[in-house]
């Protein structure tokens, strides 16, 4: 695709890479496909070929309009479009610089801003969510359905955090909502890790990965919090700590970035670099150690249905792993149609473009239901809390479901 950036953007680092993306676009068409919301919509402008036109056209000075954000609002940033592109368009990075500008161009309505406002200030912040959360839980009989059904109704206890042992460590993320909504995730990730030879650590004090804020459009803050994330990881990696392991994909997909995102910092540059070499899914790590998982198994585990978050099957190109050791160890994976397709939680997503949203769930939870499955695991909080809204089955982190076939084998 030929393109003419303007002269405030052309020689920019922005502007040096929104160029190389944009000139690998062929117009082919073969993203709306795979796009959410253009099968939901129908709109060239709602699928990934429009969007990248609108994009171009405001990266060219071009007026920008209110129609040019609402359309760059409804995109899920599920990064299918990424899967499926012959050509290596990296869509991803193209729409934080095109939604940036945009942003920096435009008028929000009110209540738009004091949402995003509001979203950007409490859910990174585990002392001001935490509380929230349990008011949210008192009053949620109280609450319309809409809301009410985005508060869970309880909270697994995390249980046993095994004490650091081994001289294998690695650092596990507490993140921001995380642990408020599922204690229970990290916990089980480290008795697993646990009983094979790995101490799993929280570093004090680690909180949001930035991913939050800096997809609401907050971009310095956003890279703010990624900074901060890394000084408090630093001293363990400096005192040998063999990786970062991540139990929400979400996260994880953006701390493998960080190298990307803060590549121009003088002062993290090399440390952003080092957090992303060494950050790995859960999956990946128990990919690795699973021969040693493998005769703590006890009985088989019933029939789940898996479903991929978009982080981790489009972002982390981390595809049938999970699915691999689920049957590995003793489960039946129920068929799930449309797999790729995104469940509508995407970080704030749900919250912020909650039609658009209730519906992917609506089809997400048909497709996971279609095999009959006794329950459903996934790999990211947000489509954890968003799919168990719209559901009786249990919906799990396919870790804590690892566990307690652990479990069945006594210390």
């Amino acid at each position: 695709m030929q393109t003419a950036l303007a002269d405030f953007i052309r020689d920019t680092p922005e502007g040096r890479e929104a160029d190389a993306i944009l000139r690998k676009c062929v117009h082919c068409g073969f993203c709306t496909a795979t796009c959410p919301t253009y099968l939901l919509l129908g709109d060239e402008n709602d699928g990934p070929r429009g969007r990248i036109y609108l994009m171009k056209q405001a990266l060219e000075g071009k007026a920008i309009s209110d129609k040019t954000r609402v359309h760059l609002d409804r995109c899920l940033t599920c990064r299918s479009c990424e899967t499926t592109c012959p050509s290596g368009v990296q869509y991803g990075r193209l729409l934080d610089i095109g939604r940036k500008l945009v942003e920096e161009r435009t008028t929000r309505p009110t209540g738009q801003r004091i949402t995003r406002r509001i979203l950007a200030e409490v859910l990174p912040r585990r002392f001001l969510f935490a509380p929230m959360l349990r008011l949210g839980r008192l009053v949620r009989p109280l609450l319309p359905p809409a809301l009410a059904e985005k508060v869970p109704a309880s909270v697994a206890s995390a249980g046993r955090w095994p004490a650091p042992r081994h001289a294998r460590k690695m650092l596990a993320l507490g993140g921001c909502v995380q642990s408020s909504l599922s204690p229970e995730i990290n916990a089980a990730a480290a008795r697993v890790l646990d009983r094979i030879g790995i101490s799993l650590v929280e570093a004090r004090g680690a909180g949001c990965c930035g991913a939050l804020r800096f997809h609401l459009n907050y971009q310095e803050r956003g890279l703010d919090d990624m900074r901060a994330l890394i000084d408090r990881w630093w001293p363990h990696i400096e005192a040998g700590a063999e990786a970062i392991v991540m139990t929400a994909s979400g996260c994880g997909v953006t701390v493998k970035e960080y190298g990307h995102l803060l590549r121009h910092d003088p002062r993290y540059a090399e440390k952003a670099a080092k957090i992303s070499a060494i950050t790995r899914d859960i999956c990946e790590v128990i990919d690795a150690e699973f021969g040693r998982i493998e005769p703590l198994l006890g009985r088989t585990g019933g029939r789940v249905a898996f479903h991929p978050p978009c982080s981790l099957q489009h972002g982390q190109n981390i595809k049938g792993v999970t699915e691999r050791l689920l049957v590995r160890a003793g489960f039946e994976l129920t068929p799930v149609p449309d797999a790729h397709l995104c469940c509508g939680s995407a970080g704030t997503y749900s919250i912020l473009e909650p039609e658009l949203a209730a519906r992917l769930k609506n089809n997400k939870l048909a497709a996971l239901a279609s095999g009959e499955p006794g329950q459903i695991v996934s790999a990211n909080i947000g489509c954890l809390a968003h799919l168990q809204s719209g559901t009786a089955l249990p919906v799990r982190h396919w870790i804590v479901a690892l566990e307690e076939r652990v479990k069945e084998v006594s210390f």
